[in-house]
């Protein structure tokens, strides 16, 4: 569907043979690095063979001291025909984890909270035993993968995770709200379907950790999923797990996760619009595939599918773009962002030396509260480009304006409550409003990692491993507010029916999201000089420097940031330098092209000369911007997960989607309270950025 879709609005011809090449191939592997020789819009499928697992048998059950069953979870979501979808498909994709380890275990439950390393901490200083135990955990505060990596370094012997209404917000049966489908509070049978594999250590197939899974590859050892099973269950089912653990019994539970392992291939769709500069490449994404579908992450493959379109639509008038655009839809995301991460790790030379730019969406609309994600360098022009558009449901303000929507539902919380649900936001957010982008979607590979296999089963035809590179990236969403019905995430009441009557009525914000994306994609794919603001980028590594001050205030752990600091400001001095350069070329540029409109003939050598003068000055500062996001780098990576290589922000190793910035020093700081350990990442990166200074200041990239 999505090649049609863009063979039919980029006006592709459609081959007498369909384009679907095996990925390493040589048809592969030209379609994608002949792009920047290509003068008309083309379109293919890469198709990559990495390990996922499929469901064969689950059970969760209650045994009494004999061993008999004295209560079977059902497993299943149910609901009746007002929703249709819903009821159609409520066993077509059953109970269970992506990559998820088979196991039949038994033993004692233990409640776990969140499942973080401190709540099993917790326990133990308790005098809880925990060897051998089944965990029970609620959803929330980390990702789900890394409870299980949590429970498994505790000797916890299975996981099981259930949704807890009590993160609902207001939209809560105890606060009188119906549960859907008749109303906007939790189905108490949902679940919530995922991965689990530990994406803070790596993402992609699990067995070729940094080169592509081709049919052929060789495999290692897959370090980064479960040694113990684990089920997703619901609310309805922990009740009565609750219920055990409440009467004190020591119950005996059996959970059986029965899942086959193998090569399972997946399929990339490319297309590509060439521009005028075709060694400048500006790439859109969005992933396909999904455990239900209508939030996640087919709102935003609906934005996509209207970005194309419109992009269709100035073709069809003759526009061209001054950069080349490439539009991707992802496979395998929900598995652990492989589509994309294997696409990066084939290409990361081809996408080191022509990508400027990443834009990323998922699921981008499943809620009323407006939230953007991206690089430092692109806040600026995210937040102007979202200040250009109107609110998706109130005229008089903008779209910028919906990041402070609570939702439509009456609260139920005391005054002043709201607020606290704004604060992790305002928390995170840089000093414009925008969120430093960690992982758990597509732009991971192009931000984190793209570069070289570092690992020992490595092909020749692999790149060099001391060379790697990060793209500035962007990802944006409506998520769900305390006073907004309640999301079923990956659970099949995400369904149309729930998009229609609580998501987005009239799909309004699906729209905001395309427009905003799709300008933006076309900011930086037509600027003269790229829109990327590394002053800006540069003044908030100050901000992620007393962060680390303060942390390390609090610590017992000791270490000296002064050089660490006389490197930001020299980075900063440089910027404003590179910035003054930007301001003159662009003065220049106007200039000479107003000037080509009055008699050019009477002056055109004089023309002709300043023309390649200042095209050589526009190219001298769009490198040193592209690749100013690449000076975050280090080709050692980060402390135990060297897979992750930027050393200004990444995942937490213990949260999975959310960033931490400065992670390598932050980390030592918080996970291992080891001063020379602290002292070697800030030389490490204190290095990094003076040797970024110094690329500012030159002319020769």
């Amino acid at each position: 569907m999505f090649l049609s879709l863009l063979q039919e609005h980029l006006g592709i011809p459609i081959p007498e043979v369909e384009p679907i090449y095996s990925a390493g191939t040589p048809q592969s592997r030209d379609a994608t690095l002949s792009m920047t020789e290509r003068d008309q819009p083309t379109a293919w499928i890469d198709t990559y063979f990495p390990v996922l697992n499929t469901p064969l048998d689950r059970r969760l059950e209650i045994l009494d001291e004999e061993g008999r069953v004295v209560w079977k979870a059902d497993l299943e979501e149910y609901s009746d025909e007002s929703d249709p979808d819903a009821h159609r498909h409520a066993r077509s994709v059953p109970a269970f984890h992506g990559l998820s380890r088979d196991g039949d275990v038994k033993g004692e439950i233990v409640y776990a909270n969140y499942g973080r390393p401190e709540d099993f901490q917790s326990l133990l200083e308790d005098g809880i035993t925990l060897n051998g135990k089944i965990a029970l955990v609620r959803s929330g505060g980390l990702f789900r993968g890394l409870k299980i990596m949590a429970a498994q370094n505790f000797g916890i012997s299975g996981v099981l995770i259930y949704t807890d209404p009590e993160n609902d917000g207001a939209a809560t049966i105890e606060n009188g709200y119906t549960p859907y489908p008749h109303g906007p509070a939790r189905n108490p049978t949902s679940l919530e379907r995922g991965s689990v594999q530990f994406i803070s250590m790596y993402p992609g197939d699990p067995t070729t950790p940094g080169y592509p899974s081709y049919e052929n590859s060789t495999r290692c050892e897959a370090t980064s999923i479960p040694a113990i099973p684990s089920l997703p269950i619901s609310w309805s089912n922990a009740e009565v797990l609750l219920r055990e653990i409440a009467k004190g019994k020591n119950s005996t539970i059996h959970l059986v996760n029965h899942v086959k392992n193998g090569v399972i291939p997946i399929w990339n769709t490319i297309g590509v619009i060439p521009g005028h500069i075709k060694d400048e490449v500006v790439v859109l994404g969005s992933h396909r595939d999904a455990w239900a579908s209508a939030g996640d992450p087919s709102s935003g493959t609906a934005s996509l599918h209207e970005i194309i379109r419109g992009f269709g639509a100035l073709l069809k008038r003759g526009w061209k773009p001054i950069r080349t655009i490439v539009i991707a839809s992802w496979d395998a995301e929900e598995f652990g962002l492989i589509g994309s991460t294997e696409w990066g790790e084939d290409f990361a030379d081809w996408i080191d030396k022509y990508v400027v730019a990443y834009s990323n969406l998922d699921a981008s609309v499943y809620g009323s509260q407006y939230r953007i994600h991206a690089s430092p360098s692109l806040s600026h022009l995210v937040r102007e480009t979202a200040l250009r558009i109107p609110h998706p449901t109130d005229p008089s303000r903008t779209l910028w304006d919906a990041r402070m929507d609570l939702g439509a539902l009456e609260p139920h919380f005391p005054p002043g409550q709201n607020n606290s649900f704004l604060q992790p936001q305002r928390d995170e957010t840089d000093s414009l409003g925008v969120v430093p982008l960690g992982s758990g979607s597509d732009f991971t590979v192009f931000l984190q990692r793209i570069g070289a296999s570092i690992m020992p089963f490595r092909r020749p035809i692999y790149p060099d491993e001391s060379k790697s590179t990060q793209v500035a990236s962007s990802n944006e969403d409506f998520i769900t507010g305390p006073n907004d019905p309640v999301y079923h995430y990956h659970s099949i009441f995400d369904s149309q029916r729930w998009q229609e009557v609580y998501g987005d009525p009239g799909f309004h914000r699906h729209v905001a999201v395309a427009r905003h994306l799709g300008i933006q994609v076309l900011s930086i794919a037509n600027a003269v000089i790229l829109p990327f603001n590394t002053t800006y980028y540069s003044l908030e590594l100050e901000r992620h420097l007393a962060r680390v001050e303060e942390i390390a205030s609090c610590s017992s752990v000791a270490v000296d940031l002064t050089d660490l600091k006389t490197a930001i400001t020299k980075l900063q001095l440089a910027s404003q330098r590179l910035d003054e350069q930007k301001y003159g070329v662009c003065e220049a540029y106007h200039r000479l092209s107003s000037g080509y409109s009055t008699w050019p003939w009477n002056f055109y050598p004089t023309q002709r000369k300043s023309q390649d003068m200042i095209h050589r000055r526009v190219k001298s500062i769009n490198n040193r911007l592209a690749r100013f996001e690449r000076g975050f780098i280090h080709k050692d990576g980060l402390p135990d997960r060297k897979w992750y290589r930027h050393l200004g922000v990444a995942p937490g190793k213990w949260l999975g989607y959310g960033a931490t910035t400065f992670p390598a020093l932050t980390e030592s700081l918080t996970l291992y309270s080891d001063p020379k350990m602290a002292q070697y990442e800030a030389e490490r990166l204190r290095v990094l950025i003076d040797n970024l200074a110094e690329k500012l200041n030159s002319e020769n990239i």
